[in-house]
């Protein structure tokens, strides 16, 4: 799949609920009307349109929500698209938040999964319960290493933000290092109403490079994971460092995928509201409706999204875990 900029489409991020089991600040409203259940796709829907995508050269999935461990039974659709590798998928994966992890680490690891990332702004637990209005600090590191001992590939994921977390940079490397997980460090989206200053909030990454490489030697890799981030080997622990910057240093130009909510709704961009709604046509078996579906969505995909770092409005209504995170 080409998009009309000529940009190759081979990774999904394929949203599996809008609910989760925390709050944080800067990605959903305190009190959140989630999507009732009868909306969503079913897991056969969620597999039918897998095999489509993965038919047209689709080689990553990226399982998201919300938090995609709160749905029921998610560990069988974990199972059913892991045997889409027969098909020619590469790679499965997903983005969690770790709460449901001391329990389901093993789990994912023995239906296929061996690459997870992990969400942890933190390591202070009092600032974690004020960042996602829930105490749930331990059993997310408990999570972490479970999903160590299970055998996955972990990938921390943290928002970096000027007068939140800004002071835990340096800490956050040595504390993965130490663990040999890699960190993925992300400037916030301004997506959806939320409570943070998002202008007061910014912290571009660039200016934190610059200070971790007065304490580490960070070495530009060639490493690469399908996704936005540039990554940088830490020579001092054998592990690496991710930058995300969809504000400070956009990277659109090499956008290679799309977004599919949790209802079958298809984004060809995070920042824009264009897509095309999928659930009706996969309800309805005509594979050759999806495919005009998808070319229309590629042939309207945006080049750039429009963030600004100075907006204190959000760039778009919609909350990260309405799209897919």
């Amino acid at each position: 799949m080409r998009d009309a900029h000529g940009r190759q489409i081979d990774y999904i991020r394929l949203s599996v609920t809008d609910r989760c089991n925390l709050r944080c600040t800067y990605c959903m409203a305190e009190e959140m009307e989630f999507l009732p259940r009868r909306d969503l796709l079913t897991f056969e829907e969620i597999e039918t349109l897998a095999r489509h995508l993965v038919v047209r050269g689709v080689r990553r999935i990226r399982l998201t929500g919300g938090e995609p461990l709160v749905r029921k039974g998610v560990l069988e659709l974990v199972e059913r698209l892991a045997r889409l590798r027969t098909h020619g998928l590469d790679e499965l994966t997903l983005t969690t938040n770790g709460t449901r992890l001391p329990e389901m680490a093993q789990d994912l690891f023995d239906v296929g999964v061996r690459r997870i990332n992990i969400s942890l702004d933190t390591l202070r637990r009092d600032r974690f319960a004020e960042l996602t209005r829930r105490d749930e600090f331990e059993r997310v590191v408990s999570g972490i290493d479970a999903a160590r001992d299970a055998g996955l590939a972990v990938r921390i994921n943290a928002v970096a933000m000027r007068g939140t977390n800004d002071d835990e940079m340096r800490d956050l490397l040595a504390w993965c290092g130490a663990r040999g997980l890699d960190l993925a460090l992300i400037e916030a989206m301004p997506l959806g109403e939320v409570s943070v200053d998002r202008p007061a909030a910014h912290l571009p990454l660039d200016a934190v490079r610059e200070e971790l490489e007065r304490h580490f030697t960070l070495v530009p890799s060639l490493h690469r994971t399908g996704g936005p981030a540039r990554y940088f080997d830490v020579a001092e622990t054998g592990t690496r460092i991710g930058l995300i910057t969809p504000l400070s240093n956009n990277f659109c130009a090499g956008c290679n995928r799309i977004r599919i909510s949790a209802t079958g709704t298809v984004y060809g961009c995070l920042g824009h509201d264009q897509k095309v709604e999928l659930r009706d046509i996969v309800r309805a078996g005509g594979e050759a409706a999806l495919d005009e579906a998808l070319e229309r969505l590629l042939a309207g995909k945006p080049l750039r999204h429009a963030f600004d770092a100075a907006q204190s409005e959000p760039a778009l209504a919609r909350h990260m875990s309405v799209t897919g995170g």
